[in-house]
């Protein structure tokens, strides 16, 4: 989307529906990038002439939606440009969305448990009530769905979901997207490299009612330069462009991600994805072997269930990593209470880990 055109909405589409009344009057501030010009000087932006470092155009301020990144990723998803937002990593978009389309102190939003815990937390920050609605027995998405959502502006399913490692069929997503026409349905696809055949990215054609996320923390090892997207319809998109900082995305970053979005950063990602999955299919053998239950691993992580009966505990596990100088993740959730989570990592540390896992306690 050209950062330079004016936003406008069709007062028929579902996002200005669902957006909160006061953004529908509001004019986005406009920053010194997205009002634009020609010429040699450019003293329009209280910017300092003097670049002091080997990056070229760090003293000026970024663009808002980095065309060539915006391009790249809508190349890589197999979309237009104008269906494409990028942000701070997959978190700003989750925000960007309770902020445009959720009313503080009278709207809430639905997810189900065990899950990533920023769906809640972003939106109890901005006093948005949170329906936290559970997976059933099969981490599976409850057949009675839309009645428990009830008028929840955003339902959040992520698939692969985080902590678990399972993952729900693209047909129930678009079950459930058909089910809420009047609900903004945010698949979180964090973790979609690792098992591409899930996304439901092609359907964002289809329905104005899906939001699709994404990031290139994880397969694209970007975590530490903080570079999402969000993906959805044009109208949801430019709604969403109301709300969003003047600058979310700094130029290295942009640099960074463009590269990463290559025809040879793509391949090189690939790479990188099919080793982690080999070490996690290992790690998930030798966790078997030491009494786990292991869950189906469709991320880059696995789950591990401890059962307090066997020889190997949850706690004991923890203390033997702790000792190894291995950092695992364990959760508070009374679900996940005997369950350690663990990322696939690089050849060596797999191999290390196999050995300490190999040892009795």
């Amino acid at each position: 989307m050209s950062v330079e055109a004016k936003i406008s909405v069709n007062a028929t589409s579902l996002a200005e529906r669902l957006a909160r009344p006061e953004l529908l009057s509001l004019e986005p501030y406009q920053s010194a990038r997205r009002i634009g010009g020609e010429g040699q000087i450019w003293i329009n932006a209280n910017e300092s002439p003097f670049n002091n470092s080997e990056l070229e155009g760090l003293n000026r301020y970024p663009e808002c939606q980095p065309p060539e990144l915006i391009q790249r990723y809508a190349d890589y998803a197999g979309l237009s440009s104008r269906q494409v937002l990028t942000s701070r990593g997959a978190d700003e978009a989750i925000e960007l969305l309770i902020r445009t389309f959720c009313i503080p102190g009278r709207d809430s939003i639905a997810c189900f448990g065990p899950t990533y815990g920023m769906y809640a937390i972003s939106a109890q920050t901005f006093n948005v009530d949170v329906n936290a609605l559970r997976l059933d027995a099969a981490y599976q998405l409850p057949q009675d769905l839309p009645s428990l959502v009830g008028d929840a502006k955003l339902v959040f399913i992520c698939n692969p979901n985080n902590p678990t490692g399972t993952v729900i069929e693209p047909d129930a997503i678009e079950a459930v997207i058909r089910s809420l026409p009047d609900t903004l349905v945010v698949v979180d696809e964090a973790y979609i490299e690792f098992s591409p055949e899930l996304s439901v990215v092609k359907l964002v054609e289809r329905y104005d009612n899906l939001v699709v996320l994404r990031t290139l923390s994880k397969a694209f090892a970007l975590a530490g330069a903080r570079c999402g997207f969000m993906l959805a319809n044009e109208a949801i998109i430019e709604m969403v462009m109301r709300v969003i900082a003047p600058y979310p995305v700094p130029l290295p970053v942009a640099k960074l991600a463009i590269e990463a979005l290559s025809a040879e950063g793509i391949e090189r990602m690939q790479t990188q994805v099919d080793t982690l999955k080999a070490n996690g299919e290992r790690l998930a053998a030798a966790l078997t072997a030491a009494g786990a239950r292991v869950l189906p691993a469709f991320g880059n992580f696995v789950l591990a269930y401890f059962d307090q009966a066997n020889e190997a505990k949850v706690g004991e596990m923890q203390a033997r990593l702790k000792q190894a100088g291995v950092v695992a993740r364990a959760y508070k959730d009374p679900a996940l209470a005997d369950a350690i989570r663990f990322s696939f990592t690089s050849d060596e540390q797999t191999d290390a880990l196999l050995a300490q896992l190999s040892q009795r306690a």
